[in-house]
This record gives structure tokens, sequence and C-alpha cells, in this order.
């Protein structure tokens, strides 16, 4: 039966495993978007979510047959799924829209690039296909992130009459970094894109970087930044024209760009930080740091968090203002991510070795100021929100960082929200953070000086308007709204 709303991920709302007697059973996947996306379809007749297989259980799921309800799984050949999501996704599009490049040696374009390339372009295809299958005539269709850049031109090429919206949950690069690519493939991926009826980003600047880049890469027309209307966020306009090779559906398609920036769910969040595993959790931490202050930080092992520079200007608060020695903990969780690739094998072991030197350095017989925990222990971390004196979030670049609006939403007695500039959240959350530059390491010691001095009333009060703007567009809201904006396009 077709589908009147459908969307496209990489990952699905679920996965299955294989036991030892060949029996498929289904999990339901992790994460506030999967939960609000999940909440969002299920009122929606004849929803769909297509999505690939990521391991063996899931391929074996597709080739018996086993489908759960609103699921499409996508098996696709394993090394096409390699070259297009770690040699592309991960190791070319996701480095230059976090700007993290080592230029004097990367990027590189040579012919394995090409190969990659192309799986992309395949990988790409095989969501178009689906899609074009799976939905009825006139259907909205949302795509999910820089993974499927290219779906939206190749479904409108296929299927003219759907409603497309891509979403892209990192940032945009700007144009100078855009202009590091290929041209073709610049221009592919701008062109990708722009078959959307609607391109959805968390912050204003990466709206505005797309479209800069768009008009810098010749392949539209922009139109000055308005409200966009219904969610009331602001947009802008960009104008399809043909390719330089002729293709394409003409030049008076126009795609919207918004600002919809993800926020979270405070019942949700909350009910989760306090399950019993969650309160065990805090029982123990509260016996590591033996009543002393926190400061907080849960990130994934990416290069874009910058845990290193977080953990630099740590051991430089402890420098230069010794009277916190003894009185405070550093409780950094650090999620291992990616560790198929080397880069984030080797940051991984940096920040497991900048933490061993600063306990070495400081550290006595009663104090470890670094507690630092490289696992993926969700429990751990919700406990550690609770606790949080002051919460650093310090990326060099991120599409939003929902850590920084989810910790003061889980605080308990009140934090104080240490910020960087390159935080999507940024935009939202400034007014009541301590907002620092990213690359700065004295002046992040000296904003968690400020925060750790920061008096209690005023770190609640500050605390109670972070986790409203937090709050104010939850993952089920976040995906209605772009939903309805798509109905009128």
């Amino acid at each position: 039966m077709a589908s009147q709303v459908l969307v496209a991920a990489n990952r699905g709302p679920l996965s299955y495993a294989l036991s030892d007697d060949g029996t498929l059973s289904a999990r339901r996947g992790g994460g506030g978007l999967v939960s609000g996306l999940s909440a969002a379809l299920a009122k929606q007749p004849e929803a769909l979510w297509i999505c690939a297989a990521l391991s063996d259980a899931d391929r074996e799921a597709v080739r018996r047959g086993t489908s759960e309800p609103g699921v499409r799984m996508l098996d696709i050949d394993p090394a096409t799924y390699d070259g297009a999501y770690n040699g592309i996704a991960n190791s070319v599009l996701w480095f230059t829209h976090h700007h993290l490049y080592d230029v004097p040696r990367e990027p590189v374009f040579d012919a394995a690039f090409r190969r990659h390339w192309e799986a992309y372009t395949a990988y790409n295809r095989a969501f178009a296909g689906a899609l074009a299958e799976e939905a009825a005539e006139g259907a909205r269709v949302l795509v999910q992130d820089y993974h499927l850049a290219l779906v939206p031109g190749q479904l409108r090429e296929l299927r003219p009459d759907l409603r497309i919206a891509h979403f892209t949950h990192t940032p945009w690069a700007s144009p100078e970094f855009m202009e590091m690519l290929p041209d073709d493939v610049r221009s592919e991926l701008v062109w990708g894109m722009l078959g959307a009826d609607q391109l959805g980003f968390h912050a204003r600047r990466w709206s505005e970087n797309f479209i800069a880049g768009a008009h810098a890469n010749d392949a539209t027309g922009v139109a000055e930044p308005s409200p966009a209307p219904g969610a009331g966020r602001e947009g802008g306009v960009a104008h399809r024209r043909k390719r330089a090779d002729g293709g394409g559906d003409g030049p008076e398609r126009f795609t919207e760009v918004r600002r919809y920036p993800l926020g979270v769910d405070a019942e949700d969040l909350r009910a989760l930080a306090h399950r019993p595993a969650v309160d065990d959790k805090l029982a123990a931490l509260r016996a590591e740091t033996e009543g002393r202050l926190t400061i907080v930080r849960v990130d994934r092992t990416e290069l874009s968090k910058n845990i290193l520079r977080g953990l630099l200007a740590y051991r430089e608060l402890l420098t230069t203002h010794p009277e916190w020695r003894e009185r405070v903990v550093h409780l950094a969780s650090a999620y291992p991510s990616r560790q198929d690739l080397k880069a984030y094998r080797d940051y991984t072991a940096s920040v497991r070795e900048l933490a061993a030197e600063i306990n070495e350095e400081f550290g006595t017989a009663h104090w470890q100021p670094v507690l630092v925990s490289v696992e993926d222990d969700f429990a751990r971390s919700l406990a550690a929100y609770r606790m949080a004196d002051v919460a650093l979030v310090n990326p060099v670049r991120d599409g939003m960082n929902l850590v920084a609006k989810e910790i003061p939403v889980v605080s308990q007695e009140g934090c104080a929200l240490v910020l960087s500039t390159g935080a999507g959240a940024y935009e939202e959350l400034k007014d009541d953070a301590v907002t620092v530059n990213p690359y700065d390491v004295s002046a992040t010691a000296r904003a968690l000086h400020e925060a750790l001095a920061m008096p209690r009333e005023e770190r609640a009060e500050r605390t109670k308007r972070l986790a409203a703007a937090a709050t104010a567009l939850p993952p089920a809201a976040w995906f209605e709204a772009q939903l309805e904006a798509l109905a009128g396009a």
C-alpha cells in the first residue's frame, strides 16, 4: 500500500538481533530523534520509514522478508555502503561541514575518492528508488541528513509529484570549505539538495551558509531571508537552475530554506533520568565525588566535540586558580565514536592520556581531578546531568548539540552552562550561558572559574530559562512543524 508520509534516514527506528538458533528479534533504536520521529509518525496513517540494513542481522531480516509495520530496510551491498558511509559521508562530508581538515594534508581527491563517490551516488539512488516505489501520489517525503544529500534531486526526477524536504543535522560548510570539493561533486551536492521543496537546518547560520554556497556555485538565485510561514522561523528561498549539462527540471523550481532548532522532550527526558538504574549510578558518582562541585561534559569522542581543549582548560583552571583544587571534579563521559577510522581511535586515546596526565599532575590521595568514562553508558550520563554544577559544551562546530539543552532540563539544583560559539544551540542559549571561543583555552578556563563561582540563585534562574528554551521545539513538534510546512509547499 502506498504511503502518504515517508521518512528516509541512514539509521532506522529498529535493528535486528540474530540468535544462535537463527531466530530474528527486533529491537527499538535509541536516541531522542528516533523517539520523536517514531511518535510523530505514529499519528500519520500509512507512514513509512525507509532505512539501511546496518548489520548482518538486519540484512538477514531483509533477505527473509521479515519486516515490522511502517519500516522498510534496504539491503545495500556492504562494499557500496562502506564506500558511501565511511568513504564519503564520514570522511569527506563530515569533515567538510565541520571544518575539520588538516589542510596541509587533507583533503585528497584521488581515484579512491572517485570510487567512493560512485558508491555514495549509488547508495543515495537506492533510497530514491525505494521512496519512488513506496510513495503515494503527492506524498510528503522527509529525507534526513548528509548521508542522503543527493536523494531529493534523484527522487525529483523519478517522482516530480512528490513534496520533498531534507533536513541536515550537521552544520553546513562555509562557501570556502565547500569550494575545496571537486567542482562536479560540489555541483551535484547542491543540485541534489535543491531537488527538495524545503531544506531545514538547526541554526540560521547553517542555512545562510547553504544559500551563500549555492549562489557561489551558480546553482541558484537567492532571495533575502524572510519569515517562514507556519512555525514563524526565518528562511530564505533558493532558485534551482538547469545544470550545465542541461539536465534537471528547468529554472522555475524554488526551494525554501528554513531553520528548525530541534529541542528536547522534557517529560520523557526527566522520566528517563529518574529510573532506578540512573539512581544507582547517581549514588555511585556522589560517592566518588564526595560532595565536591562537578563540571560535567557528555560527548561522543568526535573530533568536532573539542574534548581535548576542554581538558586543557580544566588543567589551566587548576593551575591559575589553585583554590579549586580538591573542591571540584570533572566528570567527562566520552562515548567511543567511529572507531573503525584511525583518526577517531587516535583521538580517543589522546583523551584518555590527557585525563591521566591531569590526574597525575594534580591528584592527591583523596582527590582524583578527572573521572573519565570512555564507554557508552547513558545511565551514567543522565546521573551526571542531575548532579552537574557546571556543564561544559565547547564544540568547535556542531549542528545543534542537544547535550547543551538536556543538562539544564535534568539538572536538580541548577547548573551554569559554559557554551562555545561553535554550537548550533548557541543561537538559542547564549543569553543565559557563559559563552566562549572554542579555540581559546585560557578564555574557557576563565569561563569555568566564573561558572563555578556563580551564586546558586543566579545559577538556578539561568537554568530555568535555559530549560524553557531547550524544550521550545521537542522532537515530535519539530517533525510536525516540517510536515505541516511541506503540506503547503
